[in-house]
């Protein structure tokens, strides 16, 4: 026997749509586990490879030029 009182009417709607919402984010919980996390991690992966294949073509040009950069124009005033 239980020593709970029987719900009123808009407590038991209550209760119920509470389970439904727990269900529902298990559900979305799953879907983003499932599906959404391994497409990130694959795309993310790929940028750091194509950022990583800018970087190197950046340092070829740089090594390409040779020597240190030009210096400042006269008058101009370095920046921090």
């Amino acid at each position: 026997m239980s020593n709970e009182a029987p719900k009123r009417p808009w407590e038991q709607r209550l209760h119920e749509a509470a389970v439904t919402v727990e269900e529902e984010v298990r559900r979305v919980i799953t879907y983003i586990n499932d599906e959404v996390v391994p497409g990130a991690r694959q795309n993310g992966s790929d940028a750091l490879r194509a950022a990583a294949a800018e970087l190197q073509r950046l340092a070829q040009k740089m090594d390409d030029r040779g020597g240190p950069p030009p210096p400042p124009p006269p008058g101009s005033t370095p920046r921090s």
